[in-house]
């Protein structure tokens, strides 16, 4: 029978930085989880390259989740003359210019029809508090919020985005701006280094392995709609001083409602390292993956290279 194993591994961020590889194990006659393995490996470290590779050998790992693009953008194989970003011919690049010409020209029309009942609407929206309700619903199914229009009034560039950039704000946008204060961007964190390194390391890994790709703060998002974790844990995770004990917080919850087993010495590893706490938190995608609890992109988001994931935290 199959090993019930899964993975996680941060790479996001510069040259210098170290990995840590997370490894979460089912083990049926007990019936929970367990933090298998927590490795580190170190830059400069004698033979690091090969330490991950036999890493995913040792553990008969099949299923292995990053947080770095696995796809390009639309440009980067693109052959053709351009004519330019209101232009382009290719499909994946009109699919999406229609779509957020859509989105707009809805909410015009929605403003058009009723100014007062618009922006009441709008208003109460822009009133949402995180605190007490558990999501906003996705931002294409309502009132454009004002920091989404604009952001889509600034249109897809396909040099920079893909189309799953798009398809995650449309989900995504405003509770990432009202949490984090930010939005997804598949290469906002992830350095030409890193790609290039990454590249090289999958051509020695075995052929059966199978990699996914998610996000640190979407997962965040959907334990917090869960009810697992809060929003002041998670808005906690990034302080410089008090940090560490946000991360036991998080983590004690999840091994708690999740049935996810961790020692000690693992647990003051991910509570002192964030970049080990990133790769638990991908991990626990991979969990999701094996249980069957995760939302992929539609087939109009062309992601289907990138086996982009969010985990879901479904009640039983």
């Amino acid at each position: 029978m199959e090993k019930k194993n899964i993975a996680g591994m941060s790479m996001k961020g510069g040259k210098k930085d170290n990995f840590f590889f997370c490894l979460l194990e089912y083990f049926p006659k007990k019936e929970r989880w367990f933090l298998n393995s927590l490795l580190q490996v170190k830059e400069h470290q004698e033979d690091e390259d090969d330490v991950i590779r036999k890493w995913v050998e040792n553990f008969y790992l099949k299923k292995l989740v990053l947080d770095f693009p696995l796809t390009l953008p639309p440009c980067y194989d693109c052959k053709l003359s351009c004519p330019g970003l209101n232009h382009c011919p290719k499909k994946n690049v009109k699919t999406i210019r229609t779509r957020i010409d859509s989105l707009i020209e809805s909410d015009k029309s929605k403003k058009a029809e009723n100014p007062k009942r618009y922006e009441q609407e709008r208003n109460k929206d822009d009133e949402f508090d995180f605190s007490r309700d558990v999501m906003k619903r996705p931002t294409d199914k309502h009132i454009l919020s004002r920091p989404f229009k604009r952001r889509l009034k600034k249109g897809f560039l396909p040099y920079w985005n893909r189309p799953l950039d798009f398809w995650i704000w449309t989900k995504y946008y405003d509770q990432q701006l009202e949490v984090f204060n930010n939005s997804f961007d598949s290469f906002g964190k992830a350095s030409l280094m890193i790609l290039s390194r990454f590249n090289y390391l999958k051509r020695h890994f075995p052929k059966d392995l199978s990699l996914f790709e998610s996000n640190i703060q979407l997962a965040l998002l959907e334990l917090l709609r869960a009810k697992i974790i809060t929003r002041k844990e998670v808005q906690g995770l990034g302080d410089f001083k008090a940090g560490p004990d946000f991360r036991h917080k998080v983590i004690k919850n999840i091994e708690k409602k999740l049935n996810i087993f961790i020692y000690h010495p693992d647990l003051e590893i991910l509570e002192t390292s964030s970049r080990a706490f990133d790769s638990f938190i991908l991990a626990l995608a991979g969990q999701r993956i094996q249980l069957g609890q995760v939302e992929r992109p539609p087939a109009w988001a062309f992601a289907e290279k990138s086996q982009f994931v969010i985990p879901l935290f479904l009640s039983k």
